[in-house]
């Protein structure tokens, strides 16, 4: 999950930037079910377009010293206002994507979670706890500032049905969970904003 940043918390929830790395871990008929390999390569689900919805709840949630002192006092205050009225609040979001071989390979996917630090300086670690075809767990430790750590597990349920789970603790800046559904839609992937 991401570590947020100066102004780009003020456009994105807690677990947002996960979103991305989840809707791009998804596609590659060609592996068969199930293969318990570490070297598994991509998830069994099929190319395409792809609707996620991802629902996300925070508890504890703060700016830290960091944060902050980087904000006007205006984006201090309104953060701080998002942050209290989501307090243990289901926040829902859904969103489409179009997939493709390229967007899927398991470690492309860990190399993006290690790289997506906001202010390039900070490397977070990436530990697989287990990979295959149809499913990917892994913790992420970043040393911060603020430290943090995500336990985050992707499945392919079938070739077109995707669901995903994660748990953030950042010290002294609250936890947060995230669940995404996934569905595909079609092969088809116009009219979809590739971003």
């Amino acid at each position: 999950m991401p570590r947020e940043g100066g102004c780009h918390m003020c456009k994105t929830t807690v677990l947002l930037g996960t979103v991305g790395v989840v809707v791009g871990l998804i596609i590659n008929p060609a592996i068969p079910e199930m293969v318990p390999d570490a070297r598994a390569e991509s998830l069994n689900i099929k190319p395409g377009a792809w609707e996620m919805t991802v629902t996300t709840v925070a508890s504890g949630m703060k700016l830290s010293p960091e944060m902050a002192a980087k904000m006007t006092p205006q984006q201090r205050a309104q953060m701080e206002q998002m942050l209290r009225a989501r307090e243990g609040k289901p926040h829902t979001t859904t969103l489409q994507s179009c997939l493709t071989k390229e967007d899927v390979s398991q470690d492309r996917i860990i190399k993006e979670m290690e790289d997506e630090d906001d202010d390039g300086e900070v490397h977070c670690k990436v530990k697989v706890i287990s990979k295959s075809s149809s499913k990917l767990v892994v913790d992420k430790m970043c040393p911060g500032p603020p430290p943090s750590t995500t336990h985050f597990t992707i499945e392919a349920k079938t070739t077109d049905s995707i669901v995903a789970a994660g748990d953030r603790d950042q010290q002294g800046s609250g936890k947060s969970h995230m669940e995404i559904k996934g569905r595909w839609m079609g092969t088809s992937c116009e009219g979809i904003i590739v971003e």
